[in-house]
């Protein structure tokens, strides 16, 4: 049965439950696993914890990853990469080497008859001001061009110092926090009075979280991460459901 594969927040480039190495071979073999059945994957953002595209040179490292996706397209898979707060400074790379879709805003698609909605979730829902303008100004032309006069020695310190301070504040926050105070969910159930959807896929919140909807009808994933989790979504064209790859201890929160 072919289907279609979503997951989100690698965070190549940092260490956790085991080294970014290991996880990123991890990644691979996982990819091994799906590509005799995948019709679409969904890459919702964050793969790298820090990624910035100068003209002619991107970040060394992550060969494996990007030998692998480079292969999945030569079958004719169709990838879709969504940037995240991590990795918003994808540029041209992907779409000019390996022929993957970039998106930086969420998009719907419609899967086997099923409404989806899918994106990173960063700067999505009520509160977190400080950060929506954060991402406003890391997001324009001229703060990328800035960003690019600098030499790449600097600015992957100045990002793993960032992406540590980051870390540390939501550390606290990875539990579930109940529906009225989980933003993501708030956010989907406000769509719902605009969009009809099925599912709502999202990143960001670094939980696995199956969550039945307001309407008693859609419902909201989170795909969790791969810093703790190895967590990753199927939809096998009826229903989706999240599934955990070489981690036994793997769960999700079901509402």
């Amino acid at each position: 049965m072919s289907k279609f594969y979503f997951a989100s927040d690698f965070h190549l480039g940092i260490d956790a439950r085991v080294s970014s190495r290991e996880r990123e071979k991890q990644i691979v073999r996982w990819l091994d696993s799906i590509q005799d059945d995948a019709l679409e994957i969904f890459l919702v953002g964050d793969v790298f914890d820090f990624w910035f595209e100068y003209r002619s040179v991107v970040p060394k490292g992550h060969s494996r990853l990007l030998g692998k996706l480079a292969q999945i397209r030569d079958k004719g898979i169709p990838i879709q990469f969504f940037t995240g707060n991590h990795d918003m400074w994808m540029f041209s790379y992907f779409e000019e080497e390996l022929g993957i879709a970039i998106h930086r805003q969420p998009v719907m698609r419609v899967l086997a008859g099923k409404k989806f909605f899918i994106g990173h979730g960063d700067g999505l829902g009520p509160n977190d001001g400080g950060y929506k303008f954060i991402k406003r100004v890391f997001s324009s032309p001229v703060s990328q061009w800035l960003f690019a006069r600098l030499h790449p020695n600097l600015t992957f310190s100045l990002a793993r110092f960032w992406s540590s301070k980051s870390r540390e504040t939501a550390a606290a926050k990875n539990e579930f926090l109940g529906k009225d105070n989980e933003w993501l969910v708030q956010y989907a159930n406000h769509k719902l009075h605009e969009l009809d959807v099925d599912y709502f896929v999202f990143g960001h919140r670094h939980l696995p979280i199956n969550c039945l909807l307001d309407n008693g009808i859609s419902r909201y994933f989170n795909l969790g991460d791969w810093l703790h989790y190895n967590s990753f979504g199927v939809f096998d064209g009826s229903e989706m459901h999240l599934d955990f790859f070489e981690n036994k201890e793997g769960y999700a929160v079901e509402l």
